[in-house]
């Protein structure tokens, strides 16, 4: 496991709890290691490390597994260390324009969990707020009865925040405007489950990074969205959501000064060409249907079809190109319904943006499809909690009743 964000701080709790984080992190990025393996790793004596590995086992966040030859003392195999999947998860929802879903991640990222219901929700957002509350209490429910111990979730929206006063400021493709978060999680409430929210697009970035087609890059653009269109940027394995957290809106770069008037008050935005209903809707569709008939249209040659998403990957080469020049990313990767279309917006993509960069950089950086789909941000949100777990593991070892201090 590769924390997001980089190495541990001095915790505040003191030595010991920053000892543990160590060594927990040492753990889940050796997975199966043996105490010596991670006292060499860390600084820390083998006396330290396995009294900090009798704790963690102790409170079900490491497990003992079979002997690791070559990790032991003189050659001797060491007893395998690795993360305990068994008892502690983490929850991640999402809320975007069409589908409410969430999913519950063992403590070893595997999926345990998984719902979603498809419904509009540009509606009431404290009716949204509520469904989706209770999605979750069915998913931690869920979770239970597998053994599965929810120790805290994610929420992803579609929109920017204001994280200091805990508000949605717009999600525009929901219609939402300053909307307060803070006492409108009564279901995840009573659960106790520690929740925070953040813009879908870095969440994604997070679920690519760490399970999807980012596995391969330290650095990486992460380009989705539905009727909007937003970005996660990633660099040496680290989330960069910019001061304000507002980093990222991809799908308010102007492409056609001239063009429809976009969600935001602007007009010609990336997001009015190459969003998906505005895809749909350029292919003579309803985006009621969805992206199958679009899907289809391009797989059958059908010219209004082709039209459309050749158009989106022109608009999106123009917006990804001054990315590119000022970012820097070592990929792109294509999201949601942008990945679903297929090769053909791919490859039109590839050669608009390579023919836009050629000359200043010599080459594009290659662009790919998401390897999760539409449950990047969902996914992404589970492994925030995960991530902050072995970051910080004094707050779940509390929660156990056995403080770790």
């Amino acid at each position: 496991m590769r924390p997001v964000g980089g190495a541990t701080p001095m915790r505040p709790g003191g030595m010991r709890e920053h000892n543990l984080a160590v060594v927990l992190g040492e753990v889940a990025r050796q997975q199966p290691v043996s105490r010596a393996r991670v006292a060499a790793a860390t600084g820390l004596t083998k006396t330290t490390v396995s009294a900090l590995v009798a704790d963690l086992v102790r409170d079900r966040l490491v497990t003992q597994a079979e002997a690791v030859r070559g990790q032991g003392d003189r050659g001797r195999p060491g007893s395998g260390l690795s993360l305990d999947g068994d008892h502690v998860a983490a929850l991640g929802c999402e809320i975007s324009v069409d589908r409410l879903a969430v999913s519950v991640l063992d403590l070893r990222m595997r999926q345990r969990v998984r719902l979603e219901r498809w419904a509009d929700n540009r509606r009431d957002p404290m009716t949204v707020l509520g469904e989706i509350s209770g999605l979750a209490a069915e998913a931690v429910r869920l979770a239970g009865e597998q053994g599965l111990s929810v120790v805290g979730a994610t929420v992803a929206v579609p929109g920017l925040l204001d994280r200091a006063s805990s508000r949605i400021t717009v999600a525009p493709n929901l219609g939402w405007h300053d909307v307060p978060l803070d006492h409108r999680w009564s279901v995840l409430g009573a659960a106790a489950l520690p929740t925070q929210v953040d813009n879908e697009a870095n969440l994604a970035a997070i679920g690519e990074l760490r399970l999807g087609a980012g596995t391969l890059y330290d650095s990486f653009m992460l380009v989705t969205g539905e009727v909007g269109i937003g970005a996660g940027l990633v660099i040496d394995s680290a989330l960069h959501s910019g001061a304000g957290g507002y980093a990222g809106e991809l799908g308010h770069v102007v492409v056609t000064p001239d063009g429809d008037l976009c969600g935001c008050g602007a007009r010609g935005c990336l997001e009015t060409v190459a969003g998906k209903e505005a895809l749909l809707r350029a292919a003579g569709l309803d985006p009621r249907d969805g992206l199958r008939p679009l899907i289809e249209g391009v797989g059958s040659g059908e010219p209004r079809a082709l039209a459309a998403v050749d158009a989106a990957a022109r608009a999106l080469a123009v917006a990804l190109a001054a990315a590119v020049n000022l970012l820097d990313p070592g990929a792109i990767i294509l999201g949601g319904p942008l990945a679903a279309i297929g090769p053909r917006l791919l490859d039109t993509l590839e050669t608009n943006l390579a023919a836009r960069l050629r000359n200043l950089r010599g080459s594009a950086p290659p662009v790919l499809a998401s390897a999760l789909g539409d449950d990047s941000a969902v996914l992404g949100g589970a492994v925030a909690v995960l991530d902050a777990v072995v970051a910080d593991p004094g707050p779940v070892m509390r929660r156990a009743g056995r403080p770790d201090g």
